[in-house]
């Protein structure tokens, strides 16, 4: 293993995720409820696929090996793949589609906002630009699901089935392995347990404005990071790739 693997693999799992949920965001196109939430929703997939690309970008220097963001994106497997599982799942009903974001959002902004101290240059570049991103993502997100969990008796039971169902993925936000250890002894990487206290207090606030009681999960679903996936992500690949695998090498 070089000394780089460390670093690329962890851009891959940043990469990754940003580029799964973005592609299960643009499956909401043409059926949002209104036509400014259609936009709303592409216009966050695209930030996520915009992070995602700078990531593989990355990724792909680092590697050496000629691989661009395309090849990274579309010229791999599932089990290659090492995205959270929280993304890859269905989009359910749009309370599911905008728990999953808000869950997701509020992960990230702390944590991108801690990855701007990088001592990678490039790293903290694109965090700094992502931050931006997220917080958008987040404010958006955390109105919509205090909208559905404080509205009316149906939006709040689903608001709380969707929390209740994807609660189980918010302990993997958090797991370190040898990978990201390595890169967070060296202040590359930033440590999650240091932002779970932030995390912590947006669920909580979000949470109490919605009316929704955060589930107690005993047991969290992890694996993503080291390609064991949901049956959720082979759909969801082999329709995101097919164009690419078709027509290799194609220019439009």
């Amino acid at each position: 293993m070089s000394a780089d693997a460390p670093l690329f693999t962890y851009c891959l799992r940043l990469a990754d995720s940003a580029l799964v949920l973005g592609h299960r965001l643009s499956e909401w196109t043409a059926y949002a409820p209104t036509l400014e939430e259609d936009i709303a929703i592409a216009n966050l997939a695209l930030d996520l696929i915009g992070q995602a690309r700078l990531f593989y970008d990355y990724a792909g220097k680092i590697e050496g090996q000629g691989r661009d963001e395309d090849a990274l994106a579309y010229l791999r497997d599932d089990r290659d793949y090492m995205n959270l599982l929280l993304v890859e799942q269905p989009n359910g009903d749009f309370a599911v589609t905008m728990m999953r974001q808000f869950l997701y959002a509020a992960f990230a902004v702390p944590y991108l906002a801690a990855l701007t101290r990088s001592k990678d240059e490039t790293l903290a570049a694109i965090a700094a630009k992502a931050e931006k991103e997220m917080a958008y993502h987040l404010r958006h997100a955390g109105e919509w699901v205090i909208r559905l969990g404080d509205g009316t008796e149906e939006s709040h039971a689903r608001a709380q089935a969707a929390l209740d169902d994807l609660a189980i993925y918010i302990d993997e936000f958090f797991e370190v392995d040898a990978v990201e250890q390595s890169l967070i002894d060296a202040g590359i990487a930033p440590d999650p347990a240091s932002v779970r206290s932030a995390f912590e207090a947006t669920l909580a606030h979000v949470l109490g404005e919605a009316t929704l009681a955060r589930p107690a999960v005993r047991t969290g679903q992890s694996g993503g990071r080291k390609g064991l996936h949901t049956e959720h992500l082979g759909h969801l690949l082999a329709e995101m790739q097919v164009l690419h695998r078709a027509h290799p090498g194609a220019n439009w």
